[in-house]
């Protein structure tokens, strides 16, 4: 599933495409109404821009008014979608849009709750797009029915967490997952290729590529040297930096990755192949694992943490009753990576293992060394919980 924000100003043209109006859509017998928030039935788009208009003259700073926001499910997953489970999944996507609370990693706050339910929208499903997915169209209005604005830093972002979270909470696969699962093809394609080079040829590997149906695009500096390269095939689109493991795929890299693909580096490749077994890699997505994002040190990282370990968290950290749940769900991740050694780049604090101290030493090597995953959980949480401290939300008690 995946969605889109952005916050804009042409909102007469934006309300005109999405119902259907506008001169550039050809089939506008496929546009249909889902629902409407605080306005009249039957209220046409320059009715609705007006009324938008007059809310905004109270707030004369505020240039862009309206918020535009898509959202797009895989087509198997509402091939049986009636214009209720549309409207559901509308209010869905609001709900986790404006739970959402952006804080930095000092717990100062970055961006408030939106309130979306309280706010002028209208929501069209369209049906007529070439690639024939359907998808949701909206235009919402910045201010809400008490005179606040919602706020729009970093809007893309909490569209594109709350896609997730619903996704999570249906049993679909994310936008996300899809992209990290063709990643790790478009990866073993192009090594696959590498390994059947004969001779190094960074022209040959683009070629072969090429030839294998992506659309390569070659990014040069100032004296023509290559210094990275895009993947395209379709819709997606991959940067060499996101390919393979340590970036191995990167131009820079890419003699060097060849050379370790070649017979008479079979030794070394065995040896890394008895590495990945004692520690498990959770770069990539794999079943049953949820992509997770945290930080650390004003870093960010990406990992798939199991969905037992995360259910673990969901459950230590309620949302519905912690305000600060979102830095004890970062910190439990953080802990738990450390923990199982899944990122040797960080180094463990003495608080991970939730009890006595632990060093970088004392970090289990091996799989059947490690405690196990639910037991190692719990600890993280309590860690997280111990650092940070629970902040309740008003009117809730222990």
């Amino acid at each position: 599933m995946i969605a889109k924000a952005k916050s804009i100003s042409h909102g007469i043209n934006a309300l005109n495409y999405i119902t259907g109006v506008s001169a550039n859509k050809k089939h506008p017998e496929k546009i249909f109404h889902i629902c409407d928030n605080f306005l009249p039935p039957g209220i046409d788009p320059l009715g609705i821009w007006n009324s938008v208009r007059l809310d905004s003259m109270s707030r004369p700073r505020m240039k862009n008014n309206l918020i535009r926001i898509e959202i797009s499910p895989a087509p198997e997953h509402t091939r049986n979608f009636t214009p209720d489970n549309w409207k559901q999944l509308w209010q869905d996507f609001v709900t986790e849009f404006d739970r959402q609370e952006m804080r930095d990693k000092k717990g100062r706050q970055l961006s408030p709750r939106t309130n979306l339910a309280g706010s002028k929208s209208t929501v069209w499903l369209h049906l007529e797009s070439d690639s024939g997915i359907p998808h949701l169209h909206a235009v919402v209005s910045r201010l809400d029915e008490n005179g606040n604005i919602n706020n729009d830093r970093n809007i893309h972002l909490r569209a594109q967490r709350a896609a997730e979270r619903i996704a999570r909470k249906r049993g679909w696969q994310t936008a996300a997952n899809i992209h990290d699962i063709n990643r790790q093809s478009v990866s073993r394609d192009c090594l696959d290729v590498l390994s059947k080079m004969g001779e190094w040829s960074l022209d040959d590997y683009f070629t072969r590529l090429e030839a294998k149906g992506y659309d390569v695009k070659v990014r040069t500096d100032e004296k023509g040297v290559i210094r990275g390269y895009i993947l395209k095939k379709g819709n997606a689109r991959f940067k060499a930096s996101e390919l393979g493991k340590g970036r191995n795929l990167m131009a820079s890299k890419l003699e060097g990755t060849w050379n370790k693909l070649r017979p008479n580096q079979e030794r070394q490749t065995k040896a890394d192949s008895r590495e990945s077994d004692i520690r498990p890699d959770y770069t990539s997505y794999r079943p049953d694992t949820r992509r997770v994002e945290f930080e650390h040190e004003s870093n960010s990282y990406t990992r798939f943490i199991p969905e037992k370990v995360m259910q673990v968290f969901d459950d230590e950290f309620d949302s519905r009753e912690m305000d600060n749940w979102a830095d004890l769900m970062n910190e439990a991740c953080y802990h738990f990576a450390v923990a199982m050694s899944y990122m040797a780049f960080l180094n463990a604090p003495a608080h991970v293992s939730g009890g006595g101290g632990t060093s970088n030493n004392d970090l289990p090597r091996k799989r059947d060394n490690m405690e196990e995953e639910i037991a190692r959980a719990r600890r993280c949480a309590a860690a997280a919980r111990s650092k940070i401290g629970i902040v309740r939300r008003k009117g809730i008690r222990r």
